[in-house]
């Protein structure tokens, strides 16, 4: 009875040793693809009042949504494919102690280009989005006066899942997020998934896909969500910023499967940016 009670606590012994996962805070930055820069910065500096920061990198815009979140676009390389999103980052506060434990855990890492933001780490996912785990090296400035911003927060981002089992391997399993919710259209349909960071509130939305989708529906499920408010004060602000023949302005709220009043808009390169209240309606 004890030699098979003393191999197994010896098989226990390595993992015990290893080293633990570091916190996961939430999400950093959304780097996106925009074929006319010009046109981003009308969309997310004029539009959604995000104030630019500067970099010196060119062919790249970097708005700042607060002192931790930014939306970066940049010029697509030559040939670009259908897909917007060139990566996600998700905040760490030790870029070094990730790299121990993702090379622990035998997910292939390698560094990322050194940036204004600071140390970051970049992996894939299973449905091969681009992965960042970042460690902030600075805090973007406060926004000059006045404040045009129509959101303050990144609530989420929504990416494409085809396997989902796949998908909790990476997130939840290795980088510990946490199922919140679930819910789709019609009733009983399950199309999106939510699932929070480890050490925040920020998630990441499974958009679930049965098939390859096409331009316009990566447009679509590859989201930014933009916590506001007030839905109707986010509403009368992008009908005074946009044209008449903007299809922004003809944007209309809805209530979601969540009960949470939402407004999509769509960036000059198909990009869908969602707001959304924070409490359920009545």
């Amino acid at each position: 009875m004890w030699l098979p009670l003393v191999a197994a606590l010896g098989l226990l012994a390595p993992a015990q040793s290893a080293p633990a996962r570091p916190p996961v805070l939430g999400v950093a930055h959304v780097r996106l693809a925009a074929n006319d820069l010009a046109a981003a910065r009308r969309f997310y500096g004029d539009l959604l009042g995000f104030p630019e920061l500067s970099t010196p990198a060119a062919g790249v815009a970097v708005f700042s949504v607060n002192d931790r979140q930014r939306i970066i676009v940049a010029s697509p390389a030559a040939g670009g494919g259908d897909d917007r999103f060139l990566d996600v980052a998700w905040q760490t506060p030790d870029v070094e102690a990730m790299r121990r434990y993702l090379t622990m855990t035998r997910l292939p890492v390698r560094n990322a280009d050194d940036g204004a933001e600071g140390k970051a780490l970049d992996t894939e996912d299973p449905d091969g989005h681009h992965v960042q785990l970042l460690e902030l090296s600075s805090s973007s400035p406060a926004p000059v006066a006045p404040d045009r911003r129509l959101s303050r927060r990144i609530l989420h981002i929504g990416l494409t899942v085809r396997d989902q089992a796949a998908a909790d391997r990476f997130y939840k399993d290795v980088l510990g997020f946490s199922e919140i919710w679930r819910g789709g259209r019609p009733e009983g349909v399950i199309n999106w998934i939510n699932m929070r960071v480890p050490e925040g509130t920020d998630y990441l939305e499974y958009m679930l896909m049965t098939s390859r989708p096409d331009r316009r529906q990566l447009g679509t499920a590859h989201h930014i969500a933009l916590l506001v408010p007030d839905i109707q004060a986010a509403l009368e602000a992008v009908r005074a910023r946009t044209a008449a023949d903007d299809s922004n302005h003809r944007a209309v709220p809805q209530i979601g499967v969540n009960r949470r009043w939402q407004l999509n808009l769509y960036d000059p390169d198909g990009t869908r940016v969602e707001m959304m209240e924070p409490w359920t309606v009545r």
